[in-house]
């Protein structure tokens, strides 16, 4: 622990010229979310050559659409050790190169029932064996740092934060494009070249100049690659058909509600395993609610129902007297990338239907990569499935891993020693 804190308190090194040496290997990635962001950084970085396709803008599924907790790993620290740690580690390094877009500010779970309070001595106890520094605070120190608050029993400080959902993955992408990663939003993949058994092409349109009812035939762009990798997330499995492989991911969306107003400035979790209305995020003059969980078999066009804006303003009320009585400033829904077939773990559930937090929530938030050169006969094409926003930079790392292996090339993560640019760097296009 002590290691990592260090680590927090290096300071990071300026991020390489864009003239570093290629290795000659090319890879395309599907997805602009962060996960693709950062696995396309993390491979400009080892010296591959990189082509991302986003069929909209950059960060317009489910990264952009979530509450930006910078989570510490606390929240699965009771269920799932393994995910905490990871966690942790990750919002450490994270806090380091990407400081400007992070908040730094720590968290706190709450009881706010006698069940709730009986709880605290296993999640304590689940922290520590994460790696994650849990303390007990007592109700008065809590409210008189957060006094919104209703009535508090007990409470435990955990090392939680808050980014910019927009400018933390916009910071690798910055970076990926300063080493000469291609970048292509805009662009709708619509097919793929599989020839004997390998993939040798991506098929996509660019959407941009696509005449209104026009057909695929012409429009076309072809994009040669020795790997080829399926980062979109929810709409994994849309991608996965195109190529005739089968994906199991479970677009789960959630809705999140936003008042204006700052009225807390940390985390507020309820401290209870992990279910539905029980995080209050902090961000710059907007307090946050989230989240729901149901699942869909269309990640598309996803939006808050009634009763779930409702419902979240009623868990917020419990944590804050007169949340639902501020002005709503935003409601939303992201669809998260559930690793696990719905299909085969909860057969034909009717679509858009709301599940409950066993079912639901026992799908994985861990992080997979399906080869499908083992699953479905398809050389040189992977699938990423699952993970958090908070681990976009470790799922990358694993990824980018993973392709070096599969082609035989010796390099070394080292994402975690450079500073990020600013996002900004992005649009202007330079390091000025």
């Amino acid at each position: 622990m002590e290691a990592l804190y260090d680590n927090l308190n290096a300071a990071p090194l300026p991020l390489p010229a864009c003239s570093m040496k290629k290795n000659g290997h090319h890879v395309c990635i599907i997805g602009g979310g962060g996960t693709g962001g950062a696995l396309a950084y993390d491979l400009a970085l080892r010296g591959f050559a990189v082509t991302l396709l986003e069929k909209g803008e950059l960060t317009s599924g489910t990264t952009g659409r979530h509450h930006g907790q910078l989570h510490c790993g606390a929240r699965y620290a009771y269920g799932d050790r393994n995910i905490a740690r990871e966690c942790f580690e990750e919002s450490v390094i994270l806090s380091r190169i990407a400081g400007s877009c992070i908040e730094y500010n720590g968290g706190f779970f709450v009881a706010l029932t006698d069940e709730e309070a009986d709880f605290e001595k296993a999640f304590i106890e689940g922290c520590l064996e994460s790696g994650i520094p849990a303390r007990k605070v007592k109700k008065e120190k809590i409210l008189a740092i957060e006094p919104r608050l209703g009535a508090v029993k007990t409470g435990v400080f955990v090392p939680d934060g808050t980014f910019d959902a927009f400018r933390l993955p916009m910071m690798f992408f910055s970076a990926a494009k300063m080493l000469g990663a291609r970048i292509m939003p805009w662009h709708e993949v619509v097919g793929f070249d599989i020839t004997n058994g390998r993939m040798q092409a991506v098929i996509a349109q660019n959407l941009l100049t696509r005449e209104s009812g026009a057909s695929v035939s012409g429009k076309e762009l072809r994009i040669e690659a020795d790997y080829v990798i399926n980062a979109s997330g929810a709409w994994a499995g849309k991608i996965g058909e195109l190529a005739g492989a089968d994906i199991p991911v479970t677009p789960a969306p959630g809705a999140m509600l936003a008042v204006k107003g700052r009225l807390v400035d940390r985390v507020i979790s309820r401290m209870r395993p992990p279910s539905d209305g029980d995080i209050l995020v902090p961000q710059r003059g907007l307090t946050i609610i989230g989240s729901t969980q149901r699942v869909t078999d269309n990640p598309d066009g996803i939006l808050p129902t009634e009763s779930e804006i409702e419902f979240l303003k009623a868990k917020a009320e419990e944590m804050v007297p007169g949340f639902a009585s501020l002005p709503v400033h935003a409601a939303w829904a992201a669809a998260r990338p559930l690793a696990g077939s719905r299909k085969h773990k909860f057969g034909n559930t009717a679509d858009s239907a709301v599940i409950d937090d066993v079912e639901g929530r026992s799908l994985s938030r861990d992080f997979m990569i399906l080869d499908h050169a083992a699953s479905d006969h398809i050389m040189g094409f992977a699938t990423i499935l699952g993970g958090k926003a908070t681990v976009l930079r470790a799922m990358a790392e694993k990824t980018a891993n993973f392709i070096c292996s599969a082609l035989h090339v010796e390099s070394e993560c080292r994402t975690d020693e450079y500073s990020l640019p600013s996002w900004r760097e992005y649009f202007r296009g330079s390091r000025s």
